[in-house]
């Protein structure tokens, strides 16, 4: 079954779309599908649930990297639980509080990022300021990357210490209704803290990512015949080794397919909700259509600021191909869904 709004093909008794929830059919299921994704114009709603959601999905791998720390400790070592718990919380601890409070920096230098003032980017400083009245937000600063491919991000903590870079590519390919379609995307991001989340989740998976690593390079069979001696011990090693093997191995992607799955659905929402400080569903469908095929590459770009752009300038992802890695949902899906937002009105 083809979804009439997003394009995306679906199971022939599929009640929603895959990708953008549209309803095929009402059903008791449906209809708390509706409360949960509800009508597109409850925003307020669905930033609170995105607040929340947040920090319960980064409590949640916080208490998996210690459970991680603990199983390896024991696994390196008996009675060493304790000692990579705490090695582990501390080191979760101490990058979340430095990608929380300096997390935008690092990502502005990695992209190369210089700031712009008013005199050198005046079009677009009135379009920020448009969609800093639209939104009731505070300006956020405004960064240049000296890049030839159009793209865009948005970075920062929170609404007040939020960061919005564009590339030379986007002032100079595309006009001022594509241009501000993308503001009002990133706009979006900032007012639905999506920026946090992503900030946070991303050093946490980071962490996860580390420590499997550690781990793995760590293991010696030999060493871990010799450290236990007692019957007793060896099944307890043995389990502890299982364990930490299969976290090491799974971990890290479940971390991963986890922080994707949730970026995927809030370009949706950022997309959705830009519209609604543009009113013009045209203007951002045409700038995703520019990026998407201009062909020159965004050298500033790697896999650790892949999410944060606007479209995924390191891998694209058509809709038929298989997307459980991907940072952004489908773009034909993207485009076909503001589409139908004229149609419908």
């Amino acid at each position: 079954m083809t979804c009439p709004r997003c394009g995306a093909e679906n199971r022939s008794n599929s009640p929603t779309c895959r990708l953008c929830h549209h309803i095929f059919q009402e059903t008791p299921k449906t209809e708390r599908l509706k409360q949960k994704w509800g009508a597109a114009t409850d925003f307020y709603r669905q930033i609170s649930s995105n607040k929340r959601n947040s920090w319960i999905l980064i409590l949640v791998i916080a208490v998996l990297v210690c459970v991680i720390g603990y199983i390896f400790g024991e696994t390196l070592g008996s009675g060493f639980g304790i000692s990579g718990l705490t090695i582990a919380g501390i080191l979760c601890i101490v990058m979340s509080l430095i990608s929380y409070y300096s997390g935008h920096k690092i990502v502005l230098t990695m992209s190369g990022a210089k700031e712009l003032s008013r005199d050198e980017a005046p079009q677009l400083f009135n379009i920020v300021e448009e969609m800093t009245i639209a939104s009731g937000l505070p300006h956020p600063k405004v960064y240049l990357i000296e890049d030839s491919a159009p793209n865009a991000f948005a970075t920062g903590r929170d609404p007040k210490h939020s960061v919005i870079a564009v590339t030379r590519g986007l002032l100079d390919k595309l006009n001022r209704d594509e241009i501000q379609g993308v503001i009002a995307h990133e706009m979006s991001h900032i007012r639905n803290y999506d920026i946090r989340y992503a900030t946070l989740v991303g050093i946490l998976v980071g962490v996860i990512a580390l420590l499997c690593d550690f781990f793995l390079r760590s293991l010696r069979f030999t060493n871990l015949k010799k450290r236990d001696r007692s019957k007793g011990s060896s099944q307890a090693q043995l389990i502890f080794f299982v364990l930490g093997l299969v976290l090491a191995i799974l971990a890290p992607l479940s971390a991963k397919m986890l922080q994707m799955a949730i970026s995927r659905q809030r370009e949706f929402l950022a997309d959705a909700s830009g519209v609604e400080l543009t009113r013009n569903p045209l203007g951002l469908a045409s700038a995703l259509e520019k990026i998407s095929t201009d062909t020159e590459p965004l050298e500033a770009a790697n896999r650790a600021t892949q999410h944060l752009y606007i479209i995924n300038p390191v891998k694209q992802f058509s809709m038929k191909s298989s997307a459980l890695m991907s940072t952004h949902p489908p773009l034909e899906a993207r485009i076909n869904i503001l589409k139908s937002m004229v149609r419908e009105n």
